[in-house]
């Protein structure tokens, strides 16, 4: 049996922002282009960018649910950052730090440590994992959710990169450590990815509204989608299909 990719996302800084994409070209061993360039560290976090450092550096959905809300668009080396409550934002993060800091402030919790400097590891995705993946995500397991929960939810929740639909419910955790292609690039299926409370907070509004992980629970897990290393690079576009090998 074989899916179909029905969207694309990248999340240019890391838990600042989405943005649907149509197309994208991957690199063996590399993360989406334009996914988690940059991310920002917390004025508690020691890391300076010089290599990847795990979630807990950086100012993420998990603790500040506002940032949900966020989307984003990248041009080159430019981000435009929109939210309900925030007037529209066109920086570069590179050298514009100042600029980003003083619009995220009122939407970061009081309670929380503040957001102090944007990192950057050249080369390197900041993704969640310790390895640069790609978070691939099935349709029929976040329908199974909403179904649980008795609502209609938005994908964007989960901050997937590749979603795809037309395959059974949580088939997707059936590939750990298998190959599939999608369009013509080639993956390794190395990790289940465990969510946090960050997939509770609305995307449209920034407020907790959902129980996502509860849901989860409800089949003895708390795993979402899978993450996955690019083997063999090439482009991928909505409507490509999603083969195990």
């Amino acid at each position: 049996m074989t899916g179909t990719v029905t969207s694309l996302w990248r999340h240019p800084i890391k838990s600042h922002g989405h943005e649907s994409l149509d197309d994208v070209t991957l690199t063996p061993g590399q993360t989406m282009p334009g996914d988690r360039v940059w991310a920002i560290a917390h004025e508690a976090s020691k890391t300076d960018g010089s290599e990847w450092a795990p979630c807990s550096n950086f100012s993420r959905c998990a603790k500040a649910p506002q940032l949900m809300a966020i989307s984003a668009q990248l041009q080159g080396d430019s981000v435009t950052l929109q939210h309900p409550d925030r007037p529209p934002l066109s920086f570069q993060p590179d050298t514009q730090q100042d600029a980003f800091l003083d619009w995220v402030k009122p939407l970061m919790p009081a309670d929380r440590a503040a957001s102090a400097r944007i990192v950057r590891v050249p080369g390197r995705g900041m993704t969640d994992s310790d390895f640069p993946s790609i978070s691939l995500c099935n349709m029929a397991s976040h329908r199974a959710v909403e179904q649980k929960l008795g609502r209609d939810l938005s994908i964007k929740r989960w901050r997937g990169n590749i979603w795809f639909d037309g395959l059974a419910l949580w088939e997707e955790f059936d590939w750990l450590g298998r190959d599939i292609r999608i369009g013509e690039a080639v993956f390794h299926i190395r990790e289940c990815i465990t969510r946090c409370m960050a997939t509770t907070a609305n995307p449209e509004t920034g407020e907790r509204d959902a129980d996502t992980l509860g849901a989860l629970n409800s089949w003895d897990h708390q795993n979402f989608g899978v993450y996955a290393e690019v083997l063999e690079g090439g482009t991928i576009q909505t409507g490509d299909k999603v083969q195990v090998l």
